[in-house]
């Protein structure tokens, strides 16, 4: 089986930091190499895998501002299905875009939608629906104007993420700087409830930072770190008594959810988009209407079982799960093209 892994170039594959898309990518295809898959990735030239890399875009344009996201897009997505008759499928991680040129190949081209940007998108998905092969990331994601060859959660290298039985004393916010995510609503609930705050990531609303949280940061209380790695991610996430996750919207999935309870870490979250999938609610973590249930929430973490917790993830959330539930969506797709399914 010979896969085309095209992976979004926003970022470094894996990322540094940031990057959601990118790190799941990776995940898949380093999962796949493991296994004995001749795995090409197709990401921006600085990126890290132990399968084939091609590459066009020498760095991820949120890192060097100086790329045309468009014009390096372009060329990226070009690279792929140029190259289409070398592959036996093509694994799309990129978004819409590339789903223009899936008629233009014979190579079966399958689709992991990692969320829907806007409405506006849609009419590609339903120009390609018959056409291509899609993947949710969670049962709450899916569209009805769509179909699906499956659902397959994230998972994540539990090797990243150290188990912590020990409580932590301060409550963590771990994602976005955006109003989607509910920075300012995790503040409210920090500032209820008495408790130390850190609030880790990417600001990517400027606005929505300038007037919703700096206001509020002290550098005691409430303390803004800004984006880290994997090491600070790990010791952040495992030290946390909670993370607090009061989403605005629907969410497709949730990756610090889920690496929070890998540490042990459970997590009180409003109940949109994914998270009743994800989160067992008085198991993994505490699922609340609003701020001011979470602030009474905070009080019932203590008898959650953060043994449990990381339990979950890992029969639910490993990269080996998701890896082995893309071999069987591959083996799918090429046996109902007439392609030979084998896995070397």
């Amino acid at each position: 089986m010979r896969i085309a892994m095209l992976g979004p170039i926003a970022w470094r594959t894996p990322p540094r930091h940031y990057g959601p898309w990118e790190r799941v990518a990776s995940l898949i295809c380093e999962g796949l190499v493991e296994k004995g898959v001749d795995v090409t990735l197709f990401a921006t030239a600085d990126s890290v895998t132990k399968g084939k890399l091609r590459a066009v875009c020498p760095r991820g344009y949120e890192e060097d501002r100086s790329l045309d996201p468009k014009v390096w897009e372009c060329l990226h997505i070009a690279k792929v299905f140029e190259s289409a008759a070398e592959f036996d499928l093509i694994h799309n991680n990129f978004d819409f875009l590339p789903l223009s040129y899936s008629r233009l190949v014979n190579t079966p081209v399958v689709t992991t939608i990692h969320g829907f940007s806007s409405p506006r998108i849609m009419p590609v998905y339903r120009e390609y629906n018959e056409h291509t092969f899609y993947v949710s990331i969670s049962d709450a994601d899916r569209s009805p104007a769509l179909d699906y060859i499956a659902t397959v959660y994230h998972g994540i290298d539990l090797e990243n993420f150290t188990f912590r039985p020990r409580q932590g004393t301060y409550l963590l916010f771990f994602g976005r700087i955006h109003h989607d995510k509910g920075v300012r609503e995790a503040i409210k609930i920090a500032q209820r409830t008495g408790m130390k705050l850190i609030l880790a990531g990417i600001i990517q609303d400027n606005a929505y930072y300038e007037q919703e949280v700096k206001p509020y940061l002290d550098g005691k209380t409430i303390n803004y770190i800004g984006s880290v790695g994997p090491t600070e991610r790990d010791r952040l996430l495992g030290e946390a008594y909670a993370l607090l996750h009061p989403i605005n919207f629907n969410e497709p999935f949730g990756l610090s959810v889920v690496e929070a309870m890998a540490c042990g870490t459970p997590v009180i979250a409003f109940p949109r988009g994914s998270m009743p999938e994800i989160i067992a609610d008085g198991v993994n973590g505490l699922l609340v209407n609003d701020w001011e249930e979470a602030v009474s929430a905070v009080q019932k973490i203590e008898s959650l079982d953060r043994q449990r917790c990381r339990q979950i993830v890992e029969e639910r959330f490993s990269k080996e799960r998701m890896v082995e539930d893309y071999l069987q969506v591959y083996k799918q797709i090429l046996e109902t093209s007439g392609k030979n399914a084998a896995t070397t």
